[in-house]
């Protein structure tokens, strides 16, 4: 065989494993994906245990598909840049907008595709219990920290007890529209039943929160 043409075979042939084991890589580590609860026994010390669930919590918690219905104003906001709601809306009582412009008016009891719009604009969200979060649950411009004591705290969670917040994160179904956010919109990372055991997890043991 031509020298050349050798080592033209080895590169292809180098250059086609590289391709399947990153191929294979990328299947075993999916970027929108979240380890499982299991993934941090390994660690004894219960309370970094504790934090180091919580923190792989909040790559769901700090998404923008969660922290757009937690801002910190009157304001929704909008898409993964997080731009104010458009068009404009306010918080109104029980956060479900004000007469005239409810969040009802457009967000219906499930995700609507949309045809013949423009291209950033695929589907309109929708869940039947569709509002903002309390003014005292707001997320945005928050730290991971700052997050998790308001979870925590009663004074700020609509009186929730942590195991009523494990349910509330495992099994409300507006939390559960982060996952199914209809054409168009990025998805938070994993499930809500793995985010629900990381949340569960993390309240076994002592609800620790990052500093």
């Amino acid at each position: 065989m031509n020298r050349n043409l050798a080592y033209v075979s080895v590169a292809v042939a180098i250059n086609a494993a590289l391709a399947v084991s990153n191929i294979s890589m990328a299947q075993d580590n999916p970027v929108n994906a979240l380890k499982p609860a299991s993934a941090f026994q390994s660690i004894s010390n219960e309370n970094q245990r504790s934090v180091a669930l919580f923190e792989e919590a909040g790559k769901v918690i700090q998404h923008p598909r969660c922290v757009n219905c937690h801002p910190a104003t009157d304001r929704p906001l909008q898409s993964m840049s997080m731009h104010v709601h458009q068009p404009p809306v306010t918080r109104g009582e029980a956060g479900m907008g004000v007469p005239g412009m409810m969040c009802s008016t457009c967000h219906g009891p499930e995700n609507v595709k949309v045809v013949g719009q423009a291209e950033t604009i695929k589907s309109i969200p929708g869940n039947g219990n569709w509002h903002l979060a309390p003014i005292e649950m707001a997320w945005e411009g928050k730290s991971l920290g700052q997050i998790c004591s308001q979870i925590k705290d009663p004074q700020r969670n609509g009186g929730k007890t942590l195991d009523q917040i494990v349910e509330h994160m495992a099994h409300d179904d507006l939390v559960g529209w982060g996952w199914q956010p209809g054409e168009g919109r990025e998805p938070v990372p994993g499930t809500q039943a793995e985010f629900g055991e990381l949340i569960r997890a993390w309240v076994e043991t002592g609800a620790a929160c990052p500093s």
